[in-house]
């Protein structure tokens, strides 16, 4: 039996309730126009005579319950804190898809799932948010700075070695209140947070993505589905963003070869320009910062990736040899 309505799978958080409405608005939109169309059959499982029906469901994550630090719980890893109970109830068909960050996502995708859309990506920079409007340069020796990345920390100290890291873990808004009560003299965001939740006008400082390089996929919506529902899967292929899903592709391969989470201190970030993948990644291995840019066909983004680490790699050897 046809059926137009579709369930959302998110976390309860500001930030995850704005990107699932906005995957929300995207799907009715595009199905909108797609009805208008001759073809509208190519949407197998759809009414056409009826608008698509889309609702969110908030599912509790222990990411979400556990706020200690990522190091001190156990029985998970730190990308699986955020995703596994949503998993769970997609196996279950209890939602029919979910919108997750992608780089919360853990490199491997249970069996019977996809991760099959990438429908946009936000601004992939890191920013500084001071409670005083200073820029990191302009911070006083010894400021606290919060973060719950150790990329960031690496990062952050190899720009100002004379500043204190001290850990931070919440939602967006939790962390700018214990930044605006003094616990803080900065942190350090993803800009795309941010702006999509509406606090751009927080940001203070943006860092530029050679200086101080982002997370792989940072920035990146992923949308997950049953591997098996060719319904929803073809729904999701009419808003899949191409030349996101090349940065993707690249993006995780380079943290896959690194084996890459909050707590290893990499970095990576792409563009397209023509043809071209323009890749770019950071190692700092025991406080020596390696970095490096390659390029390669837009075709071949496992392929460029793999090639930035051997850059890396070979970087890394040198050192030890010193």
């Amino acid at each position: 039996m046809k059926s137009n309505k579709i369930i959302i799978g998110t976390r309860g958080s500001i930030l995850a309730l704005a990107q699932a409405e906005k995957v929300k608005e995207m799907l009715i939109k595009k199905y909108d126009e797609l009805r208008e169309n001759e073809n509208f059959c190519e949407i197998e499982g759809f009414e056409k005579k009826s608008p698509l029906e889309i609702e969110l469901k908030v599912i509790v994550t222990k990411g979400d319950k556990d706020l200690r630090d990522f190091t001190k719980i156990k029985g998970t890893t730190q990308k699986d804190l955020f995703v596994k109970e949503i998993e769970k109830e997609m196996l279950e068909n209890k939602i029919d898809l979910a919108v997750h960050s992608l780089k919360d996502m853990p490199q491997n995708t249970p069996e019977g799932l996809l991760n099959a859309c990438f429908p946009m990506r936000e601004d992939n920079r890191d920013v500084l948010v001071s409670k005083n409007g200073k820029k990191l340069k302009e911070l006083d020796e010894n400021s606290v700075i919060g973060t719950g990345s150790i990329r960031r920390e690496k990062e952050l100290l190899n720009l100002r070695n004379d500043v204190k890291i001290k850990a931070i873990r919440g939602n967006i808004h939790t962390r700018l209140k214990k930044l605006d009560d003094g616990e803080y003299d900065a942190i350090v965001l993803a800009a795309a947070g941010l702006k999509r939740v509406g606090l751009e006008n927080r940001i203070t400082e943006y860092f530029d993505t050679d200086s101080f390089i982002p997370a792989p996929g940072q920035g990146i919506l992923c949308i997950q589905c049953r591997e098996n529902d060719n319904k929803i899967r073809h729904l999701l292929k009419s808003i899949n963003d191409d030349e996101v899903t090349i940065m993707c592709k690249a993006e995780r391969e380079f943290s896959k070869i690194f084996d890459g989470g909050c707590h290893t201190p990499i970095g990576c970030s792409s563009v397209i320009e023509r043809n071209m993948l323009k890749l770019k990644g950071m190692f700092n291995d025991d406080g020596i910062r390696i970095f490096k840019e390659v390029e390669g066909n837009r075709e071949n983004p496992k392929e460029t990736a793999q090639k930035l680490a051997e850059e890396i790699k070979k970087e890394e050897m040198k050192n030890e040899k010193r």
